[in-house]
């Protein structure tokens, strides 16, 4: 068993970051927004089609492109202005999701809704990496680690409102007319950003800005580095196998559970809240042996999702093993991130976190195995499909990389 002892992060160090305080605020607003999208577009699909195919296909067009442009946004992040790439960025986000809610409003064709989303997703795509190595313009190499807890437990706050909020206006108002307020987050986060000043980089990264990027010296650097070579090698099976819930949770929620979109949205909101308490958890300090908690967290998160689809005719439990779900999910997830960034030198930070980061893409993967899987053997297998193949896919990994298993927190 991994020994339970931490090793402090002073939580709260970052925030004594002005630019980071300011950057956190827009963040939670534009995150929420987001996670009101992701609700919105994944129940009026449903509604619309019925099919489990077509929303896997949906989150496909929202995270395949991930595959296709991650790596050159990591480019980006190292080459050019972090700021100035995530204001024109957030710019082409606003006005897609304004299309995106005129389509909804007027029940225009799906695929002019899936494409819209494909578009959209390719912007999302550059954002992601560049708003991670952001942090490090925001705050010094000693905050890091507090300011990577903060913004994930911000992140999870946003989670939790966002799903909840967007069912509860389901209810009462048409979703094109949602979707318009959705656009707005994206304004809001410009305005943030332009207010920040960052501190002052260092001098590794300066001289690496004038440099021609090359591919194959961040993959020399990868193979080089055993521990972060294992990190992006780990996530493979819960973000194929498990976080793909998410995206199946409208279909398992109406046919497992009986729920309408008030009860999707609490689903997502109770495992929002135990992701909130699991970077908490982390940003008090990390476990000792912290590749064994991270293992052992992907492995417990796919148990879990086994025991919600099982005991699903039970609705208090049915809550429980939701929050739980949301708290070894996002403590795998986390503590893989802050490991990552406190190992990764600076001069390879963007490139290697959009690496990192296209693990996103296998969602829509996994999705597509499991919507396949629904839609031929029913709800129920596809959900003991799901738990049981991150389970046991991680163990397979886990066993080939031991080096993992043996790290420790004060390498760091």
């Amino acid at each position: 068993m991994a020994r339970l002892n931490t090793l402090p992060l002073q939580g709260t160090l970052a925030l004594k970051s002005t630019p980071f305080r300011k950057f956190i605020y827009g963040s939670f607003l534009t995150r929420s927004a987001d996670w009101m999208d992701m609700t919105i577009l994944n129940w009026v699909v449903y509604q619309m089609t019925s099919s489990p195919l077509i929303l896997a296909l949906l989150n496909a067009c929202r995270l395949l492109p991930v595959f296709a442009f991650s790596l050159p946004a990591g480019m980006i992040a190292d080459r050019f202005d972090r700021k100035k790439v995530l204001v024109l960025n957030y710019f082409g986000v606003f006005l897609t999701t304004f299309i995106i809610a005129y389509i909804i409003q007027k029940q225009l064709p799906i695929f002019l809704l899936l494409g819209f989303i494909t578009v959209r997703s390719f912007l999302m795509t550059i954002e992601v990496p560049v708003r991670h190595a952001f942090l490090s313009d925001l705050v010094s190499k000693q905050m890091l680690a507090s300011a990577i807890s903060i913004q994930t437990t911000t992140l999870n706050l946003a989670r939790m409102i966002g799903p909840s909020l967007a069912g509860v206006l389901l209810v009462h108002f048409p979703p094109g007319i949602i979707m318009y307020a959705v656009a707005l987050g994206a304004l809001f986060v410009m305005v943030s950003l332009l207010l920040i000043e960052p501190v002052e980089k260092n001098d590794e990264l300066k001289v690496n800005r004038k440099q021609k990027q090359r591919l194959n010296k961040t993959w020399e650097y990868i193979r080089n580095d055993q521990k972060v070579f294992s990190l992006l090698l780990i996530a493979i099976a819960p973000m194929i196998f498990g976080f793909p819930y998410t995206t199946m949770l409208p279909l398992f929620s109406a046919e497992l559970l009986q729920m309408g979109p008030e009860g999707f949205g609490l689903l997502l909101s109770v495992s929002s809240l135990g992701a909130i308490v699991a970077t908490v958890l982390l940003s008090l300090g990390r476990p000792l042996y912290a590749g064994r908690v991270l293992i052992l967290s992907a492995i417990g998160f796919g148990v879990l999702l086994c025991f919600f689809i099982l005991f699903s005719q039970f609705y208090i439990l049915v809550l429980l093993v939701m929050f739980l779900i949301g708290f070894s999910s996002q403590y795998y997830r986390t503590l893989s991130r802050v490991i990552l960034q406190l190992n990764v030198k600076e001069a390879y930070r963007g490139r290697v976190l959009s690496i990192a980061l296209m693990d996103r893409g296998y969602i829509p993967l996994g999705a597509l195995l499991i919507g396949w899987v629904a839609s031929s053997f029913g709800a129920h297998t596809a959900g003991l499909v799901m738990g049981l193949s991150c389970s046991l896919a991680t163990i397979v990994i886990a066993l080939c990389r031991k080096d993992l298993w043996n790290s420790k927190s004060e390498e760091n």
